[in-house]
């Protein structure tokens, strides 16, 4: 018997269910790196998803049944916040509104506030921005036959004389002449009041632009049309403002005549 053959070869046999697994190396998700770091972990996201589904038309349509409500719920949070806002500021001004009183005022988080507003201004102010944005929806849906000029006027009207009692005009809605005396006197709210007017102004010259197929950026037409309509509306709410005997719709009809008149007299 030849005792110098060699034994044959056995592959070793796989690693039990039950042994030892390779742990993850130093950074992964709750496992502690080298001395002096912190395990990357992620925080959870709490944010409620956004949802691009449009609010419930006139005539009460909409679409994506959880994802409206979301949206509808999302909204009736904003306009909270931005009601608390201004109910605050118009009672003690701006200097003395903190983020943390339109929170605890509107029962939501700080996050919640950030996610809606990049700024204690720009919630005070997101009444106007709402008006600019429903002025805009009435001029999209004026007739194309319409000058520029007049579909602007015309969508004015249409949100001035809105029966909606949960959105009324500035002139129907108590504290407005406060709040646009409060934008000519403190900076910051100027400042928001300008950024958001020229937002929406933006969407109007786009918009018009679209009925007229002109390019918004590269022809004059759009921006002139526009510009004339809301330097109308801009005149009449100041003079309204300042003329308590002022009617703010008789005003505007004043103002768009002189901007119709060439040169106004």
């Amino acid at each position: 018997m030849d005792t110098d053959r060699p034994a044959p070869h056995t592959a070793p046999e796989p690693a039990s269910a039950s042994g030892p697994v390779p742990g993850p190396g130093p950074g992964a998700q709750g496992v502690p790196g080298p001395r002096g770091t912190e395990p990357d972990v992620a925080e959870p996201d709490f944010a409620e998803p956004e949802s691009d589904v449009a609010e419930p038309d006139a005539a009460g349509q909409r679409g994506g049944g959880g994802a409206g409500r979301r949206d509808r719920k999302a909204r009736r949070t904003r306009e909270a916040m931005a009601a608390a806002a201004l109910r605050l500021t118009l009672a003690h001004g701006l200097a003395a509104l903190a983020v943390e009183d339109v929170t605890d005022a509107a029962d939501v988080s700080r996050r919640t506030f950030s996610r809606h507003f990049g700024s204690r201004e720009d919630a005070v102010l997101d009444c106007l921005r709402a008006d600019f944005a429903r002025i805009n929806e009435a001029l999209a849906a004026r007739p194309a036959a319409e000058t520029p000029v007049a579909a602007y006027r015309a969508a004015v009207a249409a949100w001035l004389h809105d029966p909606d009692p949960e959105h009324p005009a500035w002139h129907r809605r108590p504290g407005m002449r406060d709040l646009f005396v409060l934008i000519d006197e403190e900076p910051a709210l100027t400042a928001a009041f300008r950024r958001i007017s020229v937002a929406e102004e933006e969407r109007s010259i786009r918009l018009v632009a679209a009925r007229l197929g002109l390019h918004p950026e590269t022809d004059l037409r759009p921006a002139v049309a526009v510009g004339l309509g809301v330097a109308a509306l801009h005149a009449a709410t100041r003079t309204w403002v300042r003329d308590p005997a002022g009617d703010l719709p008789t005003l505007l009809d004043r103002a768009f005549d002189l901007a119709a008149a060439e040169p106004p007299s």
